[in-house]
């Protein structure tokens, strides 16, 4: 499995971004995906998860309201999304997309396979 995201960048606190993750190889479309993010000094952590159906989606409480993640499945892919609205300056990081065989959780240990990350940088 291959996930490579793109999206990110620079924008003004209040503003909007739309990142996506490029999910190809093995049975992508069957997994449950994950965004995560890490703050400069800060851990990765997590801020959305949908899984395999795009049913049912899980979100960070820090973010909860302000983003929106979804999925668009074809064959032998898989597209997610994360909608970033009212961006705010402790917004900044870079952000992750991850894939996991199981049950999507919280914990970025539950997740086999990453993306390199994409950088969003939010100014005040």
């Amino acid at each position: 499995v291959r996930l490579e995201e793109s999206g990110g960048g620079l924008v003004e606190a209040g503003g909007s971004l739309r990142l996506s993750c490029a999910g190809t190889g093995g049975t992508v479309n069957d997994y449950d995906m994950a965004w995560f993010r890490r703050a400069p000094g800060k851990n990765r952590d997590f801020v959305a998860s949908i899984d395999w159906t795009g049913s049912n989606a899980d979100y960070a409480d820090s973010t909860k309201g302000r983003v929106t993640i979804s999925r668009n499945n074809v064959k032998n892919k898989s597209t997610v999304y994360l909608d970033l609205d009212n961006l705010k300056p402790d917004d900044t990081a870079i952000y992750y997309c991850a894939a996991t065989k199981w049950s999507a959780q919280r914990s970025d240990l539950d997740y086999q396979y990453w993306g390199q990350g994409t950088q969003v940088t939010v100014s005040s």
